[in-house]
């Protein structure tokens, strides 16, 4: 069974070889943000001919093609996930580097408004928000 990324890579009418197939199951099979390093770890898993090379260009070839989303995340390693079927935004915890998805209505609607204000129609966006827990392991409460 065929996974929804290599569904896409074959609309558009990409070839795909079996690694493009091993990558693109293991990006949509992820549940997390990965980066090249781990995507590659988790492709070897399944074929180990899987070379570092491979991945970096299939994750550009992708990425090319709008099925993949790229998150720069300031830590100097870019992290993937497929295209999101709806729009969401990510708050990222600075310390332990989970990233946590949302969709605020809220939010959506303020980002419209302030578009207006300055003349525009909003047609894209993406919001990335860094941040440390309130409370975090070390017992020192962050700053809200």
């Amino acid at each position: 069974m065929s996974s929804r990324l290599e569904q896409l890579c074959e609309q558009l009418g990409m070839r795909m070889t079996d690694q493009r197939r091993v990558i693109a199951r293991v990006l949509s099979a992820s549940h997390d943000h990965p980066d090249v390093e781990e995507l590659h770890r988790r492709s070897v898993a399944v074929d180990p001919r899987i070379s570092i090379a491979t991945v970096y260009r299939t994750v550009r070839m992708f990425e090319e093609n709008g099925i993949l989303s790229r998150l720069d995340l300031g830590d100097g390693r870019a992290r993937y996930e497929e295209m999101p079927e709806s729009h969401h935004d990510h708050l990222i915890d600075t310390r332990s580097g989970k990233i946590i998805e949302f969709n605020d209505p809220e939010l959506e609607a303020l980002q419209d408004r302030i578009a207006a204000r300055l003349g525009y129609k909003l047609v894209d966006h993406r919001l990335e928000l860094f941040g440390v827990p309130l409370d975090d392991k070390d017992g020192k409460k962050g700053k809200a």
